[in-house]
């Protein structure tokens, strides 16, 4: 009898350290099914700008992956104007519960020293998640400037101030504050043509109305390739692949960098195992021959990043894009 009491209390003790192994594992199995059960219904990815762009086309190659590897749709809704601002506004006051997703870009980072009045604060309000790539702008001259060089036009624009035209997309755009930042360098005396786009830039720029535009690079490659611009340099701190013989603006002035750059962020506040969700699969994407192959086509250069990565680098944007845009002057009320 004292032996079958010691074997049961040996079972019950036993049972009683297993349920307290379970019951210790409950929180750590509750926080996995938290993150299997996202997304358990469609997330929208907001650009600030319309489709067909590339910003557009960046969302609608990252929401098709996510689609793909978490098994709900990823749904790109296009709200344009204001320079990404009236997008970002509506994902800030979204519910951070990681189904609205915002596709970052460098204008978010220059928007913060342009606009006087923003009713948010991005560096704040929006949480990072994920890098996704950076394209390089390329400068590209018609080919009746007489300068085939990066140090040729600086001598020739100190030589004749304001005589070169330097057209963008935009007031505070990427390729504006590229120039801009070209100019704060370099020393060289140049006039900015401001248009509504990046296409009727290019189109006066081919015309010879302008001299130069930094212009993405998929957008002018054909043209250089037929000889109708002239390309001086790149702007990323190495050489594009789309581009293989042509130099980076940094060969002459050394540390410069600039480029359009895209990656993924949600209103303050999502859920870390949710942000850590997304980064996993988007870095994931980055990895995969396919997609890198597509991001590619786009000019492209795949960008993996944690999300303190990724905030890093946005703050450090903000920070020199600040300094560019003190030195032209640019403001929009």
């Amino acid at each position: 009898m004292v032996q079958f009491l010691g074997a049961a209390m040996m079972i019950h003790r036993r049972e009683l350290i297993r349920l307290a192994g379970a019951a210790a594992a409950l929180p750590a199995l509750s926080h996995v099914a938290k993150a299997q059960a996202y997304p358990s219904r469609p997330v929208r990815i907001v650009v600030g700008y319309a489709a067909g762009g590339g910003v557009d086309i960046t969302a609608r190659l990252i929401g098709q992956w996510l689609s793909e590897r978490l098994g709900q749709q990823f749904v790109v809704e296009n709200r344009p104007g204001a320079a990404t601002n009236i997008a970002t506004e509506a994902v800030v006051r979204s519910s951070p519960d990681g189904y609205t997703l915002l596709l970052v870009n460098a204008a978010n980072a220059i928007n913060a020293s342009v606009y006087d009045k923003l009713n948010f604060e991005f560096t704040r309000d929006i949480a990072p998640i994920a890098g996704v790539m950076r394209v390089a702008f390329v400068m590209v001259v018609n080919p009746s400037l007489p300068v085939k060089t990066v140090p040729e036009l600086i001598a020739y624009a100190k030589a004749n101030p304001r005589t070169v035209s330097v057209g963008s997309g935009g007031a505070g755009g990427p390729d504006q504050a590229s120039s801009e930042y070209f100019k704060m360098e370099s020393g060289a005396d140049m006039l900015d043509v401001p248009y509504r786009g990046l296409a009727p830039a290019l189109a006066d720029l081919l015309g010879g109305q302008i001299q130069l535009v930094f212009s993405t690079v998929p957008a002018a490659i054909e043209y250089i390739r037929g000889g109708k611009l002239r390309p001086l340099a790149v702007t990323t701190a190495t050489r594009s692949q789309a581009l293989p013989d042509v130099p980076t603006v940094g060969d002459f002035l050394p540390g410069f960098e600039s480029s359009q750059w895209y990656g993924v962020g949600a209103p303050r506040g999502t859920p870390a195992d949710i942000v850590a969700s997304i980064n996993k699969e988007i870095n994931a994407g980055l990895a995969d021959p396919n997609l890198q192959a597509r991001i590619a086509e786009l000019g492209g250069v795949p960008t993996p990043m944690t999300p303190g990565d990724f905030g890093k680098h946005i703050a450090a944007e903000t920070a020199k894009w600040a300094k560019v845009i003190k030195f032209a002057g640019i403001k929009v009320k």
